[in-house]
């Protein structure tokens, strides 16, 4: 898996951003899963972030089913092992994944602009708080903002990897639908083996535009390489993971790859991750970018509104029902 480091993003000039763009453009060509170096995202942040969400996956279990959202749709606070399995994102049936999770999103949002009041339903739900542990919210709020900077800094280093003019893509995503995932993959005692073909999370690709994901160092985390095998993937001392979503696929006409990954059980006793999705605005309308088509490459996909995108891929596995989403990843599973 390719290793990029983003201080020239930050620093360099422009002869040393162009050829990060180009190390990217490879990357993302190649694997569309690369591991993130110089990210800045301060060591401080990252620890309590950690230590929060470990305090909250340690609480008993009714103190954590407490703040489940009450609709499905919504994509706020506790998700439950066995409540999602997420290969029906791609139109696999399995059995439900093995992992526990909480979910955020903007924590702080203007109900009097019509964009979001029309969202406060489902895509700009309000976030589901628990009493305890009390530094949980300033914890996933700080590391929110700090990763959302990353992702936005990204998206412009897609536009330069592109040839499209700079901040292209920021009227896309200046209001995106972002979500805070943090995961716990643990063996609990006396709990039976998994069943056949249950998987700590299913083989699924990423919905959105990009995703920041810090991982621990526990095994488990496989992608499917361009080679067409599953490879296991741990992330250095100090770096995140990047992966493309399937609306940049669909931007890109699939120059860039929406990676098939997946989270195999028994890597250890207990796992840990948190990613971040950034998403576009629910409103963008995703269709080929003008840089990725000519006459010898016609766009492959269909214009899509990214909320209706994220909102089918989402109701998927949580329905245990295949979703009738663009499967960006559809040619790598032989269909």
């Amino acid at each position: 898996m390719p290793s990029i480091d983003l201080a020239p993003w930050w620093d360099g000039d422009d002869l040393e951003r162009r050829a990060l763009a180009a190390t990217f453009d490879d990357a993302a060509a190649s694997y569309g899963f690369v591991q993130l170096r110089g990210h800045r995202i301060p060591h401080a942040v990252i620890d309590a972030m950690r230590s929060a969400t470990d305090a909250f996956f340690a609480l008993p279990l009714d103190d954590k089913l407490a703040v489940r959202p009450g609709d499905l749709a919504v994509n706020r606070g506790y998700a439950a092992s066995g409540s999602e399995a997420l290969a029906y994102s791609v139109g696999d049936a399995t059995p439900p994944d093995l992992f526990e999770a909480f979910n955020m999103g903007e924590d702080d949002v203007d109900e009097t602009e019509p964009f979001y009041a029309a969202e406060r339903h489902r895509l700009f739900a309000p976030n589901i708080w628990p009493a305890e542990p009390v530094e949980l919210r300033p914890a996933l709020v700080a590391y929110f903002a700090e990763a959302r900077r990353v992702a936005l800094a990204l998206t412009d280093l897609f536009a330069l990897a592109l040839g499209l003019p700079a901040h292209w893509f920021r009227p896309f995503v200046d209001r995106s639908t972002t979500t805070l995932r943090t995961i716990n993959y643990e063996q609990r005692a006396g709990a039976s083996g998994p069943l056949p073909d249950q998987q700590g999370m299913g083989a699924h690709t990423d919905y959105g535009v990009v995703t920041i994901l810090w991982a621990d160092s526990t095994p488990g985390l496989e992608i499917l390489g361009p080679d067409g095998r599953w490879h296991g993937v741990i992330p250095d001392q100090d770096a995140l993971l990047v992966n493309l979503g399937d609306l940049t696929a669909e931007w890109t006409n699939d120059r860039w790859r929406s990676t098939l990954h997946r989270v195999v059980p028994g890597g250890g006793p207990r796992r840990r991750s948190t990613a971040f999705f950034f998403d576009a605005n629910w409103d963008a309308p995703i269709e080929c970018v003008p840089t990725c088509t000519d006459a010898s490459h016609p766009p492959k996909y269909a214009r899509v509104l990214a909320g209706e995108h994220l909102m089918a891929k989402l109701m998927g596995p949580r329905t245990m029902r295949r979703s009738e989403a663009i499967d960006t990843a559809a040619d790598r599973r032989g269909r």
